[in-house]
């Protein structure tokens, strides 16, 4: 582990893992520490993973300032590490949540990327509308799974504005590729609530500040994924001037996890790109 001064003196912590060209790794959540990115199924083998716990969470200190939580003004933080680590130009990747800093890291710093990575990218940054039809599309493919019954039935009462704290629970399976143990034990990590309640607080990004991405930019999403729909996925990515989606069948939200040797062939090829 590492740590640098960010751009308002709180301490963050950095955790390198594996060896090659470097590539800046956000986690999702929101608001969980950086460990459950592991070596992003393999991807660890091709490149130096730098595996940021974002602030106030994992090694990292919290802020004297909450509002400095939001998504937005964490972008800041990637670019104090990228001047801490002394590079010209960087390689990022955000999975889910962690991909809404990324997001605004490349509308503000576009000319400071290489490549842009979008792990099941939530959609909220950009103020792209998922409907509950649109998820309802994916998940009825997962009909015949034996969680499926008491999963659906506790996301209609989601919809219907009737959950209950369970519910929440209950609909968990629709995140992963295969609901087992490991599944399971991710759904249990910790995350920072507080953090989490404020990380969205700030209005969508102008999309229009993504035509100054001129880096590649690779999204990625499940074949199962609900919170961002294969059948979305191309909305999002037109917002960016050379973006390509890549769907990995039988997954979810964590593709890294679901297909782990299609995400880092997939990824370590994007990667080679220019």
């Amino acid at each position: 582990m590492e740590t640098f001064p960010s751009y308002d003196g709180t301490q963050l912590a950095f955790h390198r893992v594996g060896a090659g060209s470097p590539l800046i790794c956000l986690p999702g959540g929101a608001m969980r520490a950086s460990a459950y990115l592991g070596t992003l199924g393999g991807l660890a083998a091709d490149h130096e993973l730098l595996l940021l716990d974002l602030r106030g969470t994992g090694s990292s200190s919290a802020p004297s300032d909450p509002d400095t939580y939001r998504a937005d003004r964490q972008a800041a933080d990637v670019e104090a590490l990228r001047v801490h680590l002394g590079l010209d130009g960087i390689a990022l990747a955000g999975h889910s949540a962690g991909a809404a800093v990324a997001t605004h890291y490349a509308a503000a710093h576009p000319d400071r990327l290489t490549h842009l990575v979008l792990i099941n990218p939530s959609p909220r940054v950009v103020g792209l509308e998922i409907s509950d039809a649109d998820r309802q599309q994916v998940m009825e493919q997962r009909r015949d799974e034996p969680w499926f019954p008491e999963a659906f039935a506790a996301l209609q009462r989601l919809w219907a504005g009737e959950a209950t704290e369970a519910d929440w629970d209950a609909i968990a399976p629709f995140n992963y590729g295969t609901w087992d143990a490991d599944a399971r034990a991710d759904v249990a990590l910790p995350r920072n609530v507080e953090a989490g309640a404020v990380y969205y607080a700030a209005d969508p990004l102008d999309a229009s500040a993504l035509a100054a991405v001129k880096a590649p930019v690779l999204l990625i999403t499940g074949e199962y994924d609900p919170q961002i729909p294969p059948h979305r996925a191309p909305d999002y990515a037109a917002l960016f001037p050379n973006a390509t989606v890549a769907v990995a069948a039988g997954a979810a939200h964590s593709t890294f996890v679901d297909d782990p040797a299609w995400f880092r062939a997939t990824v370590a090829d994007f990667l080679r790109s220019r």
